[in-house]
């Protein structure tokens, strides 16, 4: 096995186990914003997972796959956010 290939499994095992604690948090948070900031991490770890992938592959398309699913779990967060801040001012 190269280098090079040892440093992606490395790093990709890295990455899978850095989503365990986030996951955590999503499954057992107090509350709605705690799940929320814990869901962006997971999808700020599977882009960083999407690029690793498409490097260790040589491909772009997944770089162009990660950049527009970031773009999506941003927008996602930012409608949540402001469903949460609706819901309180009606509280």
């Amino acid at each position: 096995m190269t280098q090079l290939m040892s440093f992606f499994l490395f790093t990709g095992a890295l990455i899978a186990a850095f989503i365990i604690l986030p996951l955590f948090r999503l499954i057992v948070g107090p509350t709605i914003p705690d799940k929320v900031i814990a869901l962006d991490t997971i999808n700020t770890y599977v882009v960083a997972a999407m690029i690793l992938f498409g490097a260790a592959f040589e491909e772009i398309i997944y770089i162009d796959v990660a950049i527009v699913y970031a773009l999506l779990s941003y927008i996602t967060t930012l409608y949540i956010a402001k469903f949460i801040e609706r819901r309180a001012k009606d509280k």
